[in-house]
């Protein structure tokens, strides 16, 4: 058993068992460093798709507004359209009243 033990201890503090731990260290290291880096590039690639959904969104947001805007300008001008035509249909109406009361006055002159 000692002679075992004594076999390790010469193998584990070979240098060349040591260097294998070491580019075995060393590989984990730089897997990791992969896929942190990889990650990392992901997460720029979808922040920068986000943002420019995110800008076009605004784009098509500023557009409609200009765009609602346009229809309640229409709707005013229909609305003030529509209170001049009730104006001229009471002036009409005033006008036929008028008419109709000239028309009495001359049947009764006759």
């Amino acid at each position: 058993m000692s002679e075992a033990i004594v076999a390790y201890r010469h193998v584990a503090a070979s240098p060349e068992l040591r260097e294998v731990e070491r580019m075995r260290s060393k590989a984990r290291h730089d897997e990791a460093q992969a896929l942190r880096n990889a990650e990392r590039k992901e997460r720029e690639h979808w922040q920068g798709v986000v943002a420019y959904k995110d800008a076009m969104i605004a784009d098509k947001d500023t557009a409609l507004a200009d765009k609602d805007s346009m229809i309640a300008d229409k709707d005013t001008a229909l609305a003030d359209k529509d209170a001049m035509i009730a104006d001229k249909d009471t002036a009409l109406a005033d006008k036929d009243a008028l008419i109709a009361q000239l028309k009495a006055k001359l049947e009764n002159r006759i």
